[in-house]
């Protein structure tokens, strides 16, 4: 198989479709206009739209490993589309007043620190693997936007005597925590390289 064909694959396929669909969901949801008497169906669209693309995560990742089809590029390409996605939807939210800068200021320094850490680590001869912090901190970051991009589509409505944009937000910064978290974890873990400790092992 030619590396042309090894980038071909069912799951690159998938992921490059989901870093397709980003400016095309910003472009809808830039357009679209929540309702305070009724649903709003461009919102809605928006929000499911956002679903889809969230969910295309873990498909992509099924495909791969179900066909033996792990590739460099996939690799390369698949957290980009995860934080593509991610930090778009916070920009817009932020836009439209939904969420805090400190959310977007946690998230994307986190970003930073983790990637110049990987280049450092990986400078080594090392590669560090996702934990499952960040796995989980990705997924509740994601079910968080979804659920405030859906309370975006419909009136001011109480779940129980709680407004349901008081949940995801605070389900929201349940993920900023977890963000700065896993990011301590990964900067404990790299430490040694960063500080050139390895070497003297």
């Amino acid at each position: 198989m030619t590396a042309s064909q090894n980038m071909w694959t069912p799951a690159n396929v998938v992921t490059m479709v989901r870093v397709a669909l980003v400016p095309v969901w910003l472009l809808l949801a830039e357009m679209s206009q929540p309702s305070p008497e009724q649903i709003s169906i461009p919102c809605l669209v928006v929000a499911g739209l956002y679903m889809l693309i969230s969910l295309t995560d873990k498909l992509d990742g099924y495909l791969a490993r179900s066909r033996n089809e792990v590739t460099a590029f996939g690799k390369f390409l698949d957290p980009i589309a995860d934080k593509l996605a991610v930090v778009v939807a916070l920009c817009f939210l932020l836009e439209v007043g939904q969420v805090s800068a400190w959310v977007l200021l946690v998230i994307v320094s986190r970003e930073f620190l983790v990637s110049g850490l990987r280049m450092v680590v990986a400078s080594e001869g090392v590669v560090v693997a996702a934990s499952n912090l960040g796995k989980w901190k990705t997924a509740i970051t994601m079910i968080a936007i979804c659920g405030l991009l859906l309370v975006r589509s419909i009136p001011q409505v109480t779940f129980v005597g709680i407004e349901p944009h008081i949940i995801f937000d605070v389900l929201l910064w349940v993920a900023v925590g977890l963000t700065a978290w896993s990011g301590i974890d990964y900067f404990v873990s790299c430490w040694p390289y960063v500080s050139g400790s390895s070497n003297d092992a």
